[in-house]
């Protein structure tokens, strides 16, 4: 089983996450660093530390250096620019039977709605109309709405499946709109950045893709969407099989 499996990052909760983030943008620093280092540099303490270790299947820091190692010597050659570590380490993490069967099992949630509404704000809100569009060249005819504020009525909601696309799984706006879809009875399958959000626990089912929101100046969002682009794009695929 792979170091970083989808399964085991989906585990960790926020503070083993910051030591997640920080082990795989600093590799070579990790290496050598004793487990009160690691603790001091991502923040948190040493037993979170023991936890994140015991998470990902290792009896203790010492077994996880040991398995780093061989998990370095097993990599792609690394790269610096474009945060390469994290996208390399998203798609190993979902390069599993774990991952597929969550595949399957939201593409079977999709199959049983009669319709699909993508919904998003902002750049979330540009790739809820590209999933809308991927959908519907495969077959299943879907709209998109990236306005938060657009009214949710029995109507649209009757036998319809809302994917709501969210980084954060935080944003306000998001979280009322997806919570007008549950009252209305309409499931809500979201994809956000971590299942720990709210939204992810608002949501009937949510796929997950592990990389830390990027910010600038607190304010505008430039974390990467190719985990969401590959999300989207692997529903579909997957999708079109089964209408075929």
């Amino acid at each position: 089983m792979s170091l970083f499996s989808h399964a085991a990052i989906a585990s960790l909760n926020n503070l083993e996450m910051m030591v997640y983030q920080y082990v795989i943008k600093n590799r070579d620093k990790v290496m050598y660093m004793t487990i009160r280092e690691l603790a001091d540099v991502a923040g948190v303490s040493t037993t979170t530390v023991l936890r994140f270790c015991r998470k990902l299947n290792c009896e203790g820091y010492s077994e996880f250096r040991v398995r780093f190692k061989l998990y370095l010597e097993q990599d792609e050659p690394q790269q610096s620019q474009f945060a390469a570590s994290e996208i390399i380490s998203f798609f190993k993490s979902v390069n599993n039977e774990d991952f597929d069967k969550l595949i399957d099992e939201a593409v079977d949630i999709i199959l049983a709605s009669e319709r699909i509404i993508f919904v998003g704000a902002g750049t979330s809100g540009a790739l809820a109309k590209y999933g809308a569009r991927f959908f519907s060249n495969v077959g299943k005819f879907s709209n998109h709405i990236d306005d938060p504020y657009f009214p949710v009525t029995n109507d649209m909601a009757k036998n319809a499946l809302a994917i709501v696309l969210s980084v954060s799984g935080e944003t306000e706006e998001i979280l009322r709109f997806a919570g007008q879809f549950s009252l209305h009875r309409c499931k809500v399958l979201s994809i956000t950045s971590h299942e720990h959000s709210r939204l992810a626990r608002l949501a009937d089912f949510n796929l997950s893709w592990h990389i830390s929101p990027i910010r600038i100046g607190g304010v505008y969002d430039i974390t990467t969407q190719i985990p969401v682009i590959y999300i989207l794009e692997t529903l579909g695929r997957k999708l079109a099989k089964k209408l075929a």
